[in-house]
């Protein structure tokens, strides 16, 4: 049901972002693990006591009493939800509407493809990008956290901490493939596929921020995903992860049915 050739040709499309964004996540996981130290917690403690409804919009809060709480606050808040996202965001465009846009997806459909199957291994380019990011970001926290402070980290939450981070950037790129899907035109496709993501996130922060704001919670998916509940086994945390691939499944889904019954006029 995959095009290898065509899977090939969107993985080779996705190396530039995959290296430019493993970049970035190298560089701010690497600094911030390093930072777990009593002096440096101290400043950052500084930092939240002069600015705390800035530091609380992007998950930032007091220093915790392990290495793994510290990276929950400092990692999870906005570094590791942002820079997969705009991924998403990307390529996801890129994988459909793109094609349509430009009029190549015309010379995708002359070969004796189904158009299922062209959608399908564009979905699966999409998904491949997403796990690589994320399974290269956990492989950067494990080898700072085992180099700087070994035996300090509790991997097996960790990995149960990336199993759900996996979910929420899958659903988010179920978001941005289904708008790839949905609009031949990248103008609209961008719009949604990558409004829709950063309206949430921004309604993310506002709950964040707390008071009357919090109830803001109850309008973005951001919230499903729950870091802290998620690493104390909490069962409410488990049913978010478990509510965001099922959501992830329905979309992408749901863009491959649209894809395949959409008239291209091409």
């Amino acid at each position: 049901m995959i095009s290898m050739a065509l899977y090939k040709r969107g993985m080779e499309g996705s190396i530039k972002l995959l290296i430019i964004f493993g970049a970035i996540l190298t560089m701010y996981i690497s600094i911030i693990i390093n930072m777990y130290d009593p002096g440096m917690m101290e400043t950052l403690d500084g930092f939240m006591e002069a600015m705390p409804e800035l530091m609380a919009s992007v998950g930032m809060k007091a220093s915790s009493a392990n290495l793994l709480g510290f990276m929950v606050s400092y990692l999870y808040g906005f570094i590791l939800l942002v820079f997969p996202m705009l991924f998403c965001i990307l390529r996801g465009n890129a994988l459909v509407a793109k094609y349509v846009d430009k009029g190549s997806m015309a010379s995708l459909l002359a070969a004796p493809v189904k158009r299922r199957t062209i959608a399908f291994t564009q979905m699966n380019v999409l998904v491949s990008g997403i796990f690589l990011l994320v399974f290269y970001s956990t492989i950067i926290e494990l080898i700072c956290s085992g180099s700087s402070f070994p035996g300090e980290l509790d991997i097996t939450a960790l990995l149960i901490l990336n199993g759900g981070l996996l979910c929420l950037h899958l659903f988010i790129g179920g978001i941005c493939f289904l708008s790839s899907c949905i609009f031949s035109d990248t103008r609209y496709s961008v719009a949604y596929g990558a409004g829709i993501p950063a309206f949430m996130y921004v309604l993310q922060m506002l709950a964040n921020v707390g008071g009357n704001a919090e109830k803001a919670k109850y309008f973005t998916f951001f919230t499903l995903f729950n870091p802290d509940g998620i690493i104390a086994g909490e069962s409410s945390a488990a049913a978010g992860i478990f509510m965001l691939f099922a959501g992830a499944v329905v979309l992408y889904i749901l863009g491959i049915m649209v894809f395949e019954r959409k008239d291209l006029h091409i």
